[in-house]
């Protein structure tokens, strides 16, 4: 009984060594199968991280590539930029002074003219007024000498202008009194008006320029009267001075490139010396040179003068035609 208890004992315990060691085997088994089966994986996740590093370095140099290609074109292109147009240089080194703006600079213009007009009025004397009626014919049929002229400047905005009127008349006629002991007698008259005016150029545009001015204007009249012959001391060479304020304006109106009209006027006297003294002028300016340019157009000059013992109330209109040169200075 004993003997058969422990041969049966030992069976089991043999069954349990035999079935421990086929288990060991199959886990062994199953180990090397797992890890053969984990080799490839582990070998191709190695793999796939040097594929991902070797196309994000591929990819790093293609960046860098395309980068220094886009900035080769950039610089390629701004060299061309560059050639076609030069770049503007500092303001610091060419900016104008304030006396090189547009419009600055001195711009003058001389217009030697004449002026074919007539006269009507009343002149006298110690209370003998005597009427006075004369045609531009008669006066050139008398006229000994002249000078007439304008002269106009301009500085940026301020204007200067100067206007002159020299001429002397003369005629010889006899004399119908016997009783002078004179046979003729010699008149000699002579008209000197200076006008000089300072203004501002109130509107300066391409379309229409207006100034506007102030000035003085300068009356000389002179007459010479000598009988032939004269053993009375018959002659006479009186002369009469004054000047008057006068205020006015021009304006300037363009036709063209070529053409423009001329409009100006001024009044003064106001009794303040003569009762009233005032002119106005309708011009039409043509160039014909960049220079030169020829004006043409209708003048009228009224004065009422009154002293103490004598009367010069005239008026003096007519056709007016001359030349004009103009000279600039200055950046324009």
């Amino acid at each position: 009984m004993i003997h058969l208890a422990g041969t049966v004992s030992k069976l089991p315990a043999a069954e349990n060594r035999h079935n421990v060691s086929g288990a060991n085997a199959a886990f062994s088994e199953k180990v090397q199968e797992c890890s053969n089966r984990g080799e490839p994986e582990e070998r191709m996740n190695s793999s796939q991280r040097a594929c991902l590093v070797i196309a994000v370095v591929t990819l790093g140099a293609l960046a860098v590539s395309a980068q220094e290609q886009a900035s080769s074109q950039n610089a390629q292109l701004q060299t061309q930029s560059q050639n076609a147009f030069p770049a503007a240089p500092s303001s610091s080194s060419t900016a104008p002074s304030s006396s090189a703006t547009v419009g600055s600079g001195w711009e003058a213009s001389i217009t030697p003219y004449l002026w074919f007009a007539g006269t009507h009025g009343t002149v006298g004397a110690f209370g003998r007024d005597v009427s006075v009626h004369s045609s531009a014919w008669d006066l050139l049929s008398h006229f000994n000498m002249g000078l007439m002229g304008a002269a106009d400047a301009r500085y940026n905005r301020f204007v200067l202008s100067g206007d002159l009127l020299w001429i002397r008349l003369s005629d010889s006629s006899a004399l119908p009194f016997p009783g002078l002991n004179a046979v003729s007698a010699d008149v000699r008259v002579g008209e000197l008006v200076w006008t000089s005016k300072i203004g501002y150029r109130l509107i300066d545009s391409e379309k229409f320029k207006a100034d506007g001015t102030l000035g003085a204007r300068f009356w000389h009249l002179s007459q010479k009267l000598n009988f032939n012959p004269s053993f009375l001391g018959l002659n006479i060479n009186p002369s009469q001075n004054w000047a008057d304020i006068v205020v006015g304006g021009r304006v300037e109106l363009p036709l063209g490139p070529k053409a423009s009209v001329i409009a100006l006027g001024h009044v003064g006297g106001w009794n303040a010396t003569a009762k009233l003294d005032y002119q106005f002028a309708g011009l039409l300016n043509m160039k014909v040179s960049p220079k030169w340019a020829v004006v043409a157009g209708y003048r009228y000059l009224f004065v009422d003068y009154r002293s103490g013992n004598g009367i010069y109330n005239m008026v003096t209109p007519g056709a007016l035609l001359g030349v004009t040169y103009t000279f600039k200075s200055g950046v324009h």
